[in-house]
């Protein structure tokens, strides 16, 4: 599973071709011991992380959301997409 972008501790990672089980655009998010799947719309679909930490992901969503789309779109049809700087 491909790195997407990685801040604060948090790794992001999106897999190639992920559609069956969530059926909405989503993130893998990974913070020590916790892992989470995330939409990119902010909805939690899978998996615990703290809650502070989930505030910044649903946060970097938002600022970075046209760009994980596109990165979405790609993994979808099983091609690369390009990291995300976190700033």
């Amino acid at each position: 599973m491909p790195e997407l972008s990685r801040f604060y501790g948090i790794i992001i990672k999106m897999y190639f071709n992920d559609t069956q089980q969530h059926h909405k655009p989503h993130i893998h998010a990974f913070y020590g011991d916790y892992e989470a799947v995330v939409a990119v719309d902010g909805d939690l679909l899978a998996g615990s992380i703290p809650a502070k930490q989930l505030k910044i992901i649903i946060g970097w969503l938002a600022i970075h959301e046209e760009e994980v789309y596109k990165a979405w779109n790609n993994a979808v049809r099983g091609e690369h997409f390009d990291k995300i700087n976190p700033l």
